[in-house]
């Protein structure tokens, strides 16, 4: 029988200094923005690599110039998470990632 391994961690809210618990692995949700659809998708395709991920599409700017996609993919810790936010955010195809 295999073992089966979980990481909490806890986090806190900025905002309205809540608790939030996070239990890895756990499936985790990006929005990544930019100016080119396809652009986008081949960037995530570039840092996600060989992982199972869902990319679908979000809004548009009111002028069309930039548009968003919702990214979500299985997170098997936080420095996981985390390396994928900044990798996603520092790709030149990814003005912001939220």
């Amino acid at each position: 029988m295999g073992s089966h391994f979980s990481e909490r961690v806890l986090v806190f809210h900025n905002c309205d200094d809540q608790k939030l618990e996070i239990t890895y692995p756990c499936t985790w949700q990006y929005t990544v923005i930019g100016l080119d659809r396809d652009a986008i998708r081949l960037a995530v395709a570039d840092v996600v690599g060989g992982r199972e991920y869902s990319l679908a599409a979000s809004h548009s700017s009111r002028t069309g110039k930039y548009c968003s996609l919702h990214l979500s993919l299985t997170v098997e810790t936080e420095a996981h998470r985390v390396g994928l936010f900044h990798a996603l955010k520092s790709h030149p195809a990814i003005r912001i990632v939220m």
